[in-house]
């Protein structure tokens, strides 16, 4: 008998949670059971019910551990921590960067303002969203901006003006900063703005109607002329909306797709009966069925502070469905339900869900393929003996010496790995010498203390003088030969080259790409990220450096003069090495001006 089989015959038929584990101990999934002895024995025994991929995922167990728990509620959570510690492979790992934006409006102000935020929090004003995009977020706020006269100011209350600012010239504000703008009107307005934002627009179209109606029967008939362009600019905006429920409520629809090499969720965001977006999330390979993968992504998707909606339909039954619920109602502090939907127009909406989920699964594949099929293309090109992986890039960014910042950008699979981009700063250095800064930050990179990922290219943006100095760097180093390295040189016009170069360590000759043209573009785009990355963090730096220094003490010398000062002689360095009369070439200071700046920095 096994140690597996042996374990088997010894498992509890209560609740649990079981942690699978292969030949290295490493814990590769974790799951939880209403019976541990009935889930964990399917992996092993139910061989005919199994997929291939499955199977495959099954033979890599060698051994698993279980830990009984008193309810399924403690096995819930149980599982949800232990996934959050442990981060095993085979589970579903929801890496969600930036969270989609929302509208938020606090009715318990004195004048509601809206204001875009990214998390929400359970603080009593009401959130509306998430806009799949912030360009469907800058478009609603504009129709809401042009329709209704919100302040726009971002103070809680509004501040003590003398005068009113540009919007309420432009007619998109009230004034209320400084103007008896009646209270109760005000929030009369903001309750339209909600109804608007709910999806509730055939009732606040019909209430501007009767507002408009009675403003003619009183003969006001600038008033009434702005609420028939109110009620019009509404009724247009309607009209761009895909409506796909006849209620009113907001729920968020889920739908899944898998495939052997991967699986998909996507949400659908149906708020007031409207379809305001989608997003997907995909995966890499993942152990158990749909229902465990569904209720995995809800309890890490609904964690912390997102907004749940008041119903959540799932593509499946899921195992622990009352259970689910009863989670999502005490994290949102309100009723929630979790549906299913198997008949009626509901169903169409799951349908959706999970073309969407198919669709942005077969997008992913297809997009792998390429990149697999360009990084085999390369490792041809550059005689590898394995396909590049990870391909590291750097590139050095100053203003006359000054401020150096070198940056290592990071792809992986052919695509960005944003997590693994470092930044150098290079204080070594107040002239100009690109490459005596790539000795140091190769150095840095490669110290042995280091314990990052090795590359399987490390491509240097510059020609054979910058590679020739990281070559040599690296053998110091002993890691010359690890790794590919090469380095990209823009292509010269005056030669009449119509192409960058790519050069290899000992080769007097640029890399031929032939036919595999896209491969070489790839390699620009790598080497043009790391450029961008390169000059963002030095101008951040730079900018930094202007808000900071020793010229903050000097007086009589604001923001716009320092500025001009460090633009002109680039450190406060070589201004302290000017002469008055140097310093007086820059607008706006004089020759005492300049005489005071010296004293003062002298001091």
């Amino acid at each position: 008998m096994s140690e597996i089989e042996k374990k088997l015959a010894t498992l509890s038929n209560g609740p649990g949670v079981y942690l699978m584990k292969d030949e290295s101990g490493e814990i590769i999934y974790v799951g939880k059971a209403r019976s541990l002895k009935k889930r964990v024995s399917s992996y092993f025994l139910e061989k005919a019910n199994r997929d291939l991929k499955t199977g495959i995922l099954v033979k890599k167990i060698a051994s698993f551990d279980a830990i009984l728990v008193t309810t399924e509620k403690e096995a819930l959570i149980l599982e949800a921590n232990l996934i959050r510690k442990h981060k095993p492979r085979y589970n579903i790992l929801l890496k969600d960067g930036k969270r989609f934006p929302s509208l938020r409006i606090d009715v318990r102000t004195s004048y509601p303002r809206l204001e875009v935020v990214r998390k929400v929090k359970k603080d009593g004003a009401i959130y509306f969203g998430p806009f799949s995009s912030a360009g469907k977020l800058r478009s609603t706020l504009k129709i809401i901006n042009k329709t209704f006269q919100l302040r726009k100011c971002k103070q809680k209350e509004p501040p003590k003006r003398n005068r009113p600012c540009l919007n309420y010239q432009m007619g998109q504000c009230l004034g209320p900063c400084c103007l008896p703008v009646d209270r109760d009107e005000y929030l009369d307005m903001v309750n339209e703005v909600i109804l608007f934002l709910k999806g509730r627009t055939n009732d606040l179209v019909q209430k501007i109607r009767e507002q408009m109606a009675a403003a003619s029967e009183k003969q006001e008939y600038e008033l009434a002329a702005r609420l028939r362009d109110r009620m019009f600019a509404i009724q247009a905006t309607v009209e761009k909306q895909a409506a796909v429920t006849t209620d009113f409520v907001d729920r968020d629809v889920i739908g899944i797709d898998r495939e052997p090499e991967g699986s998909a969720i996507s949400v659908l965001y149906v708020r007031g009966g409207f379809l305001l977006g989608s997003r997907n999330y995909n995966f890499d390979e993942v152990l158990g069925t749909d229902s465990e993968s569904i209720q995995a992504f809800l309890r890490q998707y609904y964690d912390k502070d997102r907004f749940i909606p008041d119903e959540v339909f799932v593509p499946c039954q899921l195992e622990n469905m009352e259970l689910m619920e009863q989670w999502l109602t005490e994290t949102a502090e309100k009723r929630v339900v979790l549906h299913w939907p198997q008949r009626g127009e509901k169903t169409r909406l799951i349908e959706m869900a999970n073309e969407n989920a198919h669709e942005a699964l077969k997008d992913r594949i297809s997009s792998e393929n390429v990149f697999k099929s360009l990084l085999e293309r390369l490792q041809k090109r550059l005689r590898m003996d394995r396909p590049p992986r990870r391909i590291e890039c750097f590139d050095i960014s100053h203003t006359g010496g000054n401020q150096t910042v070198a940056s290592m950008i990071v792809f992986e699979d052919g695509k960005e790995a944003k997590s693994e981009y470092r930044t150098f700063n290079i204080d070594s250095l107040d002239h100009p010498d690109d490459y005596a800064a790539m000795h140091e930050v190769m150095a840095r990179r490669f110290a042995p203390d280091k314990d990052w990922s090795a590359p399987d290219v490390l491509l240097i943006d510059g020609g054979k003088g910058q590679l020739s100095i990281t070559a040599s760097v690296l053998d110091g180093l002993g890691v010359m030969g690890a790794f590919e390295v090469i380095s990209i040189a823009k292509k010269d016009e005056a030669k009449k080259e119509t192409m960058d170069k790519i050069y290899r360590p000992g080769q007097a000759n640029p890399v031929v790409f032939g036919r595999d043209g896209d491969v070489l573009l790839f390699l620009q785009r790598v080497r043009d990220e790391a450029h961008r990355f390169a000059i963002t963090t030095h101008r951040k730096r730079r900018a930094k450096t202007i808000r900071k220094s020793a010229l903050d003490s000097v007086p009589g010398i604001g923001e716009k003069r320092k500025k001009a000062l460090l633009r002109h002689f680039g450190s406060i360095k070589r201004l302290k090495e000017a002469s008055p009369e140097d310093i007086a070439q820059v607008p706006g200071i004089s020759v005492k001006r300049a005489q005071e700046i010296l004293e003062a920095l002298d001091a």
